[in-house]
């Protein structure tokens, strides 16, 4: 299999394409990788693993600046739900450009804000649609985080969170006390229900419903030192943290237990939104209607744009309370529009679940003959496989220690072969796929035999002498009971 796609140069021409782009060639790549690693902070992520220059994109493939192409499965941290540079993300941003509308405009009112705000109340629950109202923040996912955290404590007049073990809501001060990483003494933490490494050793129904009743006991025992808390923020499926999708009769349990208390439930969609769990939004799975919805990334359609929509009655905060001065950008508005109607018109959550339940198929097949496959999981297409090492010693535990360095060699693997993907989870050894919800049944194929073929390869490279050894069989019915599409 041939490891890349180089861009054809017919022979004799200049080296330009079609379009007149020529690549840039090696030393050019690796000259502008040298400058960005001398110039830029210590702090840059994506950039260390993917040692690529992208110079064009369309859909699925990136092309970089040495010619090389690649099948792009991380899609922006999911920011990309139409792929790279899609027909109507283009003409809904040239059609702003060229109308000679401002491009910059605080938080006036204007028809290209106007035309969002009425596509994104179509795709919401019907429920908190009818009485909403909307917060347009600043451009970055953490930035609504922040802005939903004020908002209850604002309106509750309370100060403690709840928020789940293995979370990742966002970097600035507020959404890294809520992320499971961080440690706060206002943020009482709890676990998230899963299946695999089950923090109470039984996963399924059972673990779910331990997870519930560890959060009525914390909200409803006087001396568990929690006191009433402003609201309580969760993903309908955890992301960075290893892509666990939530039960949905856990999901419907969190609902019951805030409301009964008068807490809001925050439902953190800034990942899980706009078709890319085989639901419009993570929470239709459940049917679950949360107080708040935090979202960002692909509502901007490729541009930054982050926005909280909250039922009505929380609405009591003093204007100015939170803003931001790019919340007004309108050509982000104009590309979410035109993705937010092209994802609901053409079904596209739909297509997301059917498609995401081939590929996870195909994926837990993979098991069977690579022990070093410990879990797959996840919902529509937001697929995560998690590595382990079936030869290690985890004490106390029934399943075998997670495998980060065989994750990280088999992200390396997969860019050799011309796949982009990115790693997650607690220890970093959940291999994520996040493609776009315009994947072709053909790409599907071609994503899954080079991670199959990138598989086999880093195992190689890992443990070249080690045979594989006999692996327990663990029952599939009571896991991933909620990862093939919309259970409404």
């Amino acid at each position: 299999m041939a490891v890349t796609e180089p861009v054809p140069v017919t022979a004799g021409d200049t080296g330009a394409d079609e379009e007149g782009w020529v690549p840039l060639g090696g030393s050019a790549h690796e000259g502008i990788l040298r400058r960005q690693a001398l110039r830029e902070s210590a702090a840059r992520t994506y950039a260390r693993s993917l040692p690529i220059v992208p110079v064009r994109a369309r859909g699925l493939t990136i092309e970089g600046a040495d010619g090389r192409r690649y099948l792009d499965c991380l899609s922006g941290a999911g920011t990309l739900a139409l792929g790279h540079n899609h027909p109507v993300v283009l003409e809904a941003v040239k059609k702003v450009l060229d109308s000679g509308a401002p491009l910059h405009v605080l938080d006036l009112a204007t028809p290209v804000k106007d035309r969002f705000t009425t596509e994104l109340f179509a795709t919401l629950p019907a429920e908190l649609a009818r009485d909403a109202r909307v917060q347009f923040c600043g451009p970055a996912g953490t930035d609504a985080v922040e802005a939903a955290l004020t908002l209850v404590r604002t309106a509750t007049g309370r100060g403690g969170l709840l928020a789940f073990t293995g979370a990742y809501h966002g970097m600035t001060s507020g959404a890294l006390d809520a992320s499971g990483g961080a440690a706060d003494v206002r943020v009482a933490r709890l676990p998230y229900p899963r299946d695999y490494r089950c923090p109470f050793g039984v996963g399924g129904d059972r673990g779910a419903e331990l997870a519930a009743r560890w959060t009525e006991s914390l909200l409803d025992d006087p001396k568990s030192g929690v006191p009433t808390p402003a609201g309580m923020i969760l993903e309908p499926v955890q992301g960075e943290g290893g892509v666990i999708p939530a039960p949905d009769d856990w999901m419907r349990r969190m609902r019951q237990i805030t409301a009964a208390r008068a807490i809001p439930l925050i439902a953190d969609e800034v990942q899980t939104g706009v078709g890319r769990t085989g639901a419009f939004w993570g929470v239709d799975h459940s049917g679950v209607v949360p107080d708040v919805m935090v979202l960002s990334k692909a509502i901007g359609g490729s541009l930054p744009l982050a926005v909280i929509v909250y039922r009505a009655e929380l609405d009591v905060w003093e204007p100015g309370a939170h803003a931001g001065t790019f919340r007004g950008n309108q050509l982000a508005m104009a590309a979410g529009a035109a993705t937010l109607a092209y994802v609901r018109e053409n079904r596209l959550a739909d297509r997301a679940a059917a498609l995401g339940t081939r590929m996870l198929g195909r994926l837990r097949g993979l098991s069977a003959a690579h022990p070093s496959v410990g879990d797959v999981r996840g919902r529509g297409l937001m697929i995560g496989v998690e590595l382990v090492d079936p030869s290690g010693e985890a004490p106390h535990a029934p399943t075998p220690p997670a495998d980060p360095v065989l994750a990280a060699s088999l992200r390396q693997q997969c860019l050799d072969r011309g796949l982009i993907v990115e790693l997650g989870g607690r220890h970093s050894a959940v291999v994520r796929l996040l493609p776009p919800l315009t994947l072709t049944d053909e790409q599907a194929e071609a994503v899954l035999d080079r991670f199959a073929d990138a598989l086999a390869a880093a195992e190689r490279a890992h443990r070249p002498a080690c045979p594989a050894p006999l692996r327990p069989v663990r029952p599939r019915a009571a896991h991933h009971r909620n990862d093939t599409g919309p259970s409404h």
